[in-house]
């Protein structure tokens, strides 16, 4: 019986990962989009004169998933090596 490459289990890890983040930038923005959004235009505030569901959503958001990704890169993610291991016999 062949074990299976151990870069695979990295590889599986980290997709879901990358799965999980997409997701909480979705609920992230749709949450702000269309929860501060759906109020009539004459009640929107306004954050560097953009409304404040737009900079909450879009801005604010972007800058969070950045920031997110930059650390789990630094500290979570693994270096795997693409180059193939000869196995012993």
């Amino acid at each position: 019986m062949k074990q299976q490459d151990p870069r695979f289990k990295i590889a599986h890890r980290e997709a879901w990962i990358g799965v999980g983040l997409a997701i909480l930038h979705f609920i992230w923005w749709f949450g702000f989009a269309y929860g501060l959004g759906s109020r009539p235009v004459e009640e929107y505030s306004y954050i560097f004169g953009l409304p404040d569901w737009f900079f909450y959503s879009c801005v604010v958001g972007f800058i969070l998933i950045c920031i997110t990704i930059i650390v789990l890169a630094k500290f979570v993610l693994k270096e795997v090596s693409f180059e193939e291991e000869d196995e012993v016999k």
